[in-house]
């Protein structure tokens, strides 16, 4: 589209006040954080409103740029209830809370109408359809139950009676789970801008660059490093994966990776990195409120999983890199990315500025464990601090322009805000229409019922009532955010497992919370390598093959936390550091019956495909099976096996025989 001069100015000042927009919720935030004399839910309205606001103003901008004027019309139509909505919410907040509860005025019913459709505009906008039908039917459910067939019927409500539940008595949307994203998440939200903003991203990018020149499989083991840190923060594969696969994902194709295994590496860490301590995806937060435990007890209870998962995936990685670049010589220049090489003397000095708020975190969580804002806030102060601090002292001692300096500085600063709010607000819009969607199943009873459901169809054997509920929460999590996906399996799929077969309540969550996260990876939905693959421009069902390959120990990490529950119960005992070693080789046997690039004692796919299914099961029952005795066994065997083809390799290459099928690719 083709813009006078004017049109430009009206464009930048647009974007200007979006921006100051984001800037102004942040600081409403960080005054809520520090006084804490708002009403939590009265914030809650205030945030919701502003952060969709935001999101809205940002969209608008976009679409009058493509010229798309039915978008246009819709996203104006959009802001105009979100903020009608917010003013009458605030203005009657009193009135709607303790006065008028459970009934309302006929254009208060309107007006929340109106307020559920913008909900439903915005979750398909930035979730596409699937999602967009499963909150639908929600709602038509809550109203129509009474058609429904056999147990999952219920008597059925009005659609005020849904305005209700959804707006008007402030669950809903801005029910427990909207509250816990606007005092707990929304400021690591606001760091992970602020650190893209001030080039912390740019840096995890220079340190791959750099391990890619000391490890051949190092670009790939670095792709997978960066997108797991970078992951953890975000709280969205399909986020991670657009942010850190457009540098990765062509980084490794360059090299010489294909581009089905690149997709399938980056989109495994990016979906990796929700489960990764500290923040898990945000994750963390709200289970720690779920259960009424502390943050802390959540942070150690996924410590061992975590380490189980990073070293099968690094394994699995390392395979994959050696066997895609065995004649490839790597020399990766940083300056081909950059304009110019980093320094070690700036590196070092980099790594103090963006490591320092992030140690800072962990201090102030897993040591003095204060409160998760407290920690939030201290930590958003701190990465302000070094964010300007650093570059203007170095300024100020090169005797540079400080005043120019100051200017780059606050555009960062400005960027990372908004960069804050835009990473924020699918998620809170999300988790908002995912509330409703809670609160109105457990009007109905569906949890419950559920239980007795899963109960029925497993005939009480709890190996089919595991694998039930596992087919479930992948399919429940539908390619949404992280925090998000836990909410809906937490809710629904959690207390099956507690209530009927008497699962430990971390192991039960954990376990629902892995199995939702997997649905970035498996298809159809597979939000995570549908952008992977868009980005490496590589065929879909082999970038998944490629994916569930390298991330299959994370398919059977959650059935080890049932019958294994140590792994996450008990903290950081004898038995949970024996078992979680134990997990970590039978994680390693799956990773290398799947993925090692060597043959298996012979070149035949009739000999090597039943020893990498002999691999795969006895790593399998190494991390799963309820027997101790029976785990070390598998292991041993493992060992055994390994040592067995690694010695019949080194004899191929010593007495002469050719190494070609000792290095080549496994026939798989």
């Amino acid at each position: 589209m083709v813009y006078t001069t004017a049109g430009k100015d009206r464009l930048d000042l647009a974007q200007d006040v979006v921006t100051g927009g984001a800037i102004v919720l942040w600081l409403f935030i960080l005054y809520y954080a520090f006084t804490q004399q708002i009403d939590r839910i009265l914030f809650t309205t205030i945030f919701l409103g502003g952060v969709m606001s935001i999101y809205l103003g940002s969209e608008l901008i976009d679409s009058y740029e493509e010229g798309d004027r039915r978008d246009v019309l819709g996203l104006s139509l959009s802001l105009l209830v979100t903020v009608v909505t917010t003013v009458y919410m605030i203005i009657f907040f009193e009135t709607l809370l303790r006065v008028r509860v459970g009934t309302a005025l006929t254009h208060e019913y309107a007006i929340a109408s109106a307020f559920v459709v913008v909900i439903l505009y915005l979750s398909y906008r930035a979730y596409g359809l699937t999602f967009f039908l499963v909150i639908v039917a929600a709602i038509l459910y809550g109203v129509y139950g009474n058609y429904a067939p056999g147990i999952i019927r219920h008597g059925g409500f009005s659609f005020n009676r849904a305005a209700n539940i959804f707006v008007l008595d402030f669950q809903g949307v801005y029910g427990s789970i909207s509250r816990i994203i606007a005092t707990w998440v929304a400021l690591f939200l606001l760091y992970a801008g602020l650190m893209r903003g001030f080039g912390a991203f740019d840096l995890i990018k220079r340190i791959a660059l750099r391990a890619a020149n000391v490890v051949r499989s190092g670009i790939a083991l670095s792709a997978v490093t960066a997108s797991i840190i970078i992951g953890s923060i975000t709280g969205s594969q399909a986020a991670n994966t657009a942010i850190t696969g457009s540098f990765t994902i062509p980084l490794m194709k360059d090299s010489g990776i294909d581009g089905e295994v690149a997709g399938g590496i980056e989109s495994v860490a990016s979906t990796g990195g929700q489960i990764m301590p500290p923040i898990m995806g945000a994750a963390a937060f709200v289970m720690a409120s779920l259960l009424g435990i502390t943050y802390v007890d959540v942070l150690v209870a996924g410590i061992i999983p975590a380490i189980v998962f990073y070293g099968s995936v690094f394994i699995a990685v390392h395979y994959k890199g050696m066997d895609q670049l065995k004649d490839v010589t790597i020399q990766v220049d940083e300056t081909e990315h950059f304009e110019e090489r980093m320094s070690r003397r700036e590196l070092s000095i980099q790594l103090v500025r963006f490591g320092g708020p992030f140690l800072i975190l962990v201090w102030i969580l897993g040591v003095l464990q204060w409160t998760v804002l407290t920690a939030a806030l201290y930590t958003v102060v701190a990465m302000l601090i070094t964010g300007f601090g650093f570059p203007l002292a170095r300024t100020a001692y090169a005797g540079g322009d400080l005043r120019a300096t100051l200017d780059e500085l606050l555009d960062a600063a400005a960027f990372g805000f908004r960069e804050g709010a835009v990473i924020l607000a699918p998620i809170a819009i999300i988790i908002a229409a995912i509330n409703g969607v809670v609160d109105i199943f457990e009007a109905t009873g569906i949890p419950g019922v559920l239980s007795l459901a899963l109960l029925d169809l497993s005939g009480g054997v709890m190996i089919l009532a595991v694998i039930l509920a596992f087919v479930i929460s992948i399919v429940l999590g539908l390619g949404m955010p992280t925090v998000a996906a836990y909410v809906i399996v937490a809710a629904l799929i959690a207390p099956a497992l507690i209530n009927e077969f008497l699962i430990p309540d971390l192991a039960a969550h954990y376990f629902v919370l892995y199995a939702a996260v997997l649905s970035g990876l498996t298809p159809p939905i597979a939000i995570a390598v549908v952008v992977a693959t868009g980005i490496a421009n590589s065929n879909f069902w082999r970038t998944c093959w490629e994916a569930i390959k390298i991330s299959m120990p994370i398919y059977v990490l959650p059935f080890a936390f049932i019958y294994n529950p140590e792994l996450v119960v008990g903290g950081w005992g004898t038995e949970t550091l024996l078992s979680g070693t134990i997990a970590l080789f039978g994680a390693f046997g799956i990773s290398h019956g799947l993925n090692y690039h060597g043959k298996f004692f012979h070149e035949s796919r009739v000999v090597q495909l039943p020893i990498r299914g002999v691999f795969f099961l006895l790593g399998f029952l190494a991390m799963v099976y309820p027997d101790t005795v029976v785990r070390v066994g598998c292991l041993v065997v493992i060992v055994f096996l390994v040592v067995a083809q690694h010695l019949g390799l080194l004899r191929e290459r010593f007495v002469g025989q050719p190494t070609t099928d000792a290095v080549g690719p496994a026939e798989d």
